[in-house]
């Protein structure tokens, strides 16, 4: 009874807040239904790991160390970046590389949508944080949860449990975000522009070919880059490759959907109340925030830029759909055209830019890391 007591008494006012960031977590995943897979591990083991005395996390108890199991799977999941990497294999059997490969000049938008990273790395370093936590807020722009853990992680930045959960959080909240950005910048009439979509025939053989050059590309303009291009496109090839159909079931599923989950509960482990309650998680997630709505703009001037140079007009919202949170954003680009011009059809468009934002939004992840060093 006494135990209970003490444990009891020792329950912060901060720990409490935890408990309540974490509820809202699950509440976003249940009722929401954003991210469910990501938001309901994160939530439940934000609860998890601030519960007093807490066996989940590492404690030193009457000078005695006992290892918690999320330190653990931390340890050996992320800190030496296996779940991300594991978890890019899956995100790679799942995409579709045809729309992109029909249409090359989408991976231009790809490019301009990472824009956002760049310029919130400058604004987090006149908020006083150091290069490599900059660089480590700045790629939560790539709406790219993976690829935010492998550069948080490399940097050994303290902040690492708040750029994720900004980084995660963000990707979930995309149709909400994009929407109003993307009004902000454009007229209705761009936003009803028609974009015709003439598909051409695309080869097993190019489809085969393409993710063994795009990984000697970015091996060589950004070697930092080699892991998670060539993880993500590894999962590619098992795809298209065409005999290791079964293994590109599970990749894309089982092995997906275990990564995803342990990835979640394990990112826990740093949102311990001392760790996390600070006002620089609360500049982060404003940061993150920025960096995500220029990663937007950023796109989607840079389609209004190719307009003017254009005979055939492109809709500048699909140049939003050049970030890395797929398919959600090529479905709200296609959706809000929709809402303008119900015979507008722009999903497959939006998908050719959005499957460029992964693979661009990988090699601007090891671009920063090759530029800054360690």
């Amino acid at each position: 009874m006494g135990a209970l007591f003490g444990n009891v008494m020792n329950i912060s006012i901060q720990q409490v807040i935890m408990w309540v960031i974490g509820a809202v977590l699950i509440y976003l995943a249940i009722k929401k239904d954003m991210e469910p897979t990501l938001l309901l591990p994160i939530g439940f083991g934000a609860i998890l790991v601030n519960l007093p005395f807490s066996g989940a996390v590492t404690q030193v108890i009457d000078g005695v160390t006992e290892h918690g199991v999320l330190d653990i799977l931390f340890n050996s999941g992320i800190a030496n970046e296996l779940f991300p990497l594991l978890l890019f294999i899956g995100i790679g059997a799942m995409i579709d590389f045809g729309p992109l490969l029909s249409n090359p000049k989408m991976l231009l938008f790809g490019a301009a949508a990472q824009f956002g990273i760049f310029f919130t790395i400058s604004v987090a370093m006149l908020f006083g944080f150091e290069l490599k936590d900059a660089a480590s807020i700045g790629i939560i722009g790539a709406a790219d949860g993976p690829t935010s853990i492998f550069v948080a992680n490399f940097f050994q930045t303290k902040y690492i449990g708040a750029i994720i959960v900004a980084a995660y959080s963000y990707m979930a909240l995309v149709p909400i975000i994009q929407p109003p950005v993307i009004r902000m910048v454009t007229t209705k009439k761009e936003r009803m522009i028609r974009m015709e979509y003439n598909p051409g025939h695309v080869s097993q053989t190019t489809k085969i070919l393409f993710p063994i050059i795009i990984t000697i590309i970015a091996g060589v303009v950004a070697p930092r880059s080699v892991a998670l291009i060539g993880f993500l496109m590894f999962g590619n090839l098992i795809r298209e490759c065409g005999v290791l159909n079964l293994l590109s079931e599970t990749a894309q599923k089982t092995l997906a959907n275990l990564i995803t989950l342990l990835l979640g509960i394990t990112i826990a482990a740093k949102m311990q109340a001392e760790q996390f309650l600070n006002p620089e998680t609360l500049l982060i997630l404003c940061l993150g925030m920025v960096a995500f709505i220029f990663d937007t703009v950023g796109g989607v001037m840079f389609a209004k830029f190719l307009n003017l140079f254009s005979k055939k007009k492109i809709n500048p919202m699909v140049g939003a759909a050049g970030i890395s949170a797929f398919p959600m954003s090529a479905r709200v680009i296609h959706k809000m055209g929709q809402q303008e011009d119900n015979q507008n059809f722009l999903l497959m468009h939006a998908v050719g830019a959005n499957v460029a934002g992964q693979i661009a939004s990988v090699i601007a992840g090891g671009m920063i890391l090759s530029l800054i060093i360690r």
